[in-house]
């Protein structure tokens, strides 16, 4: 009885950590602005523009995977203008990491057909790592008012980071995305959490905490 009251307690102190990690995370080197509406977030106000870029996974099939497809609604979700996202552009980025499609070109179908959004899309289609989506989406974002990255909270904090790097003055354009929702994705945030301590355990002390 006592084993399984400690495998309990151990289990939900696990849930609660990932839950708590990727909530952090979610809110690392952003602005002051909200970026999603999943607790009341403003919608982008008029005349500011907005760029919601989001970033492919591991695509080597012709179909879009599940990871993907998560992205693409955290993506869609992650436009807040009252015009259905008229105002805001998304931006899909991935390469091909085999004989299929891109992952932008996967993603951007999917927003499409699946989830109907018809507002402005531009793909990037060359990347096969983060490093690399920054890199080729910052001429797609200069000339934006208020940045959103979309993805996992782990991986869209290092890529946070790397516009830091690349461009201090984009980076301080960045605004929080609709990417985490509290019980979103739960079983498996303890995992994505163990994940994203390893993957950011390269990035300098400063750009894995909150704040910009």
């Amino acid at each position: 009885m006592r084993r399984r009251t400690g495998l309990a307690v151990a289990g939900a102190a696990a849930l609660v950590w990932g839950e708590w990690l990727n909530r952090r995370w979610s809110r690392a080197l952003v602005g002051d602005a909200e970026g999603g509406d999943a607790e009341g977030g403003d919608a982008e106000g008029a005349g500011v523009s907005s760029a919601v870029v989001v970033l492919g996974y591991r695509n080597s099939r012709a179909t879009v995977n599940v990871v993907n497809r998560w992205r693409v609604r955290a993506g869609i979700r992650s436009v807040t203008t009252p015009d259905g996202g008229h105002g805001t552009r998304v931006i899909f980025s991935g390469g091909t990491t085999g004989d299929g499609p891109t992952e932008a070109r996967l993603m951007a179908d999917y927003a499409r057909s699946a989830l109907g959004f018809d507002g402005p899309v531009l793909l990037e289609d060359r990347s096969t790592t983060t490093w690399e989506n920054i890199t080729n989406v910052i001429p797609l974002i200069e000339d934006v008012d208020r940045i959103k990255i979309v993805s996992q909270p782990a991986h869209a904090l290092k890529a946070r980071a790397y516009l830091r790097r690349q461009r201090p003055d984009l980076a301080a354009r960045l605004v929080r995305a609709d990417d985490y929702r509290p019980g979103e994705w739960i079983v498996v945030k303890p995992l994505l959490a163990l994940y994203g301590l390893w993957t950011l355990r390269a990035l300098r002390p400063g750009e894995r905490k909150p704040g910009a």
